[in-house]
C-alpha cells in the first residue's frame, strides 16, 4: 500500500499540532509558521493554518448514526484501533460516534469511531478484523 497525503485547513495551528503530537500520538515532520507535517500510521498529514471559524459539517445516515461530512481518517489494524480507543478514552474524548462495530455480521464490518480535533475537523477511524472486507458490497 502506498502512502496518501492529506492537508487540513486549522483555523489554531498551536492547539493542533498539540492534538494531533500529544493525543493522537503522531510523529511530527517538517513545519513552518503555517503548516505542520505529521506521520499519521505511515501517511504524510499536513495541518495548515487557515483563519476563520471551527470547520461546519453536513451530517449523512450510516447505519443509523449521523456522519459528518467531510471527514478525515484512516484504516487502523485491529489492536491499534483498539489502543487507540483506549489512548483516547484517557483524554477523555468526547466522541461523535462512540467506538463501536458497525455493519455488524454484514460484507463490510468494521471498527469505526468519529471525533473533532480542536479546530472542528472531524475523523474517523475505522479497523477490520478481515482487511478483504475494506471494499466489500
Amino acid at each position: 500500500m502506498q502512502p496518501f497525503h492529506v492537508a487540513v485547513p486549522v483555523n489554531d495551528l498551536d492547539a493542533a499540532r498539540t492534538f494531533y503530537r500529544d493525543v493522537l500520538g503522531c510523529e511530527e515532520g517538517r513545519s513552518s509558521e503555517v503548516w505542520v507535517d505529521f506521520n499519521l500510521y505511515g501517511h504524510q498529514f499536513v495541518i495548515h493554518y487557515k483563519e476563520g471559524e471551527k470547520q461546519n459539517h453536513h451530517f449523512n445516515a450510516v447505519d443509523s448514526h449521523a456522519v459528518p461530512v467531510p471527514h478525515y481518517g484512516v484504516v487502523l489494524k485491529m489492536e491499534d484501533w483498539e489502543a487507540m480507543v483506549l489512548r483516547l478514552k484517557e483524554y477523555d474524548m468526547e466522541f461523535i460516534i462512540e467506538p463501536y462495530i458497525r455493519f455488524k455480521g454484514e460484507p463490510g464490518e468494521q471498527a469505526t469511531m468519529f471525533f473533532l480535533d480542536p479546530c472542528g475537523n472531524a475523523l474517523e477511524f475505522k479497523a477490520f478484523n478481515d482487511i478483504g472486507q475494506l471494499f466489500a458490497k
